[in-house]
């Protein structure tokens, strides 16, 4: 019984190393590919904060503002 229980204990290890394994090289993905992506992703922040930034200063004035009653 102890046999059988530690046979199929390690077909089920093996087993879980290989699919492991095979989803591991699979998820490899594209270095350049999210390296432009990153890059793109940093422009539209900077783009978008020095249209949005004096009006969000603006903003975060007012609300402070109402909130010390000033």
């Amino acid at each position: 019984m102890f046999d059988r229980l530690t046979a199929r204990a390690h077909r089920t290890v093996a087993r879980l190393r290989t699919e492991w394994g095979e989803l591991q090289e699979e998820q490899r993905g594209d270095v350049p590919g999210w390296v432009l992506i990153t890059l793109m992703t940093a422009g539209l922040v900077v783009v978008i904060w020095a249209l949005a930034g004096p009006a969000l200063s603006g903003v975060f004035e007012q609300a402070i503002d109402r909130v010390t009653g000033m």
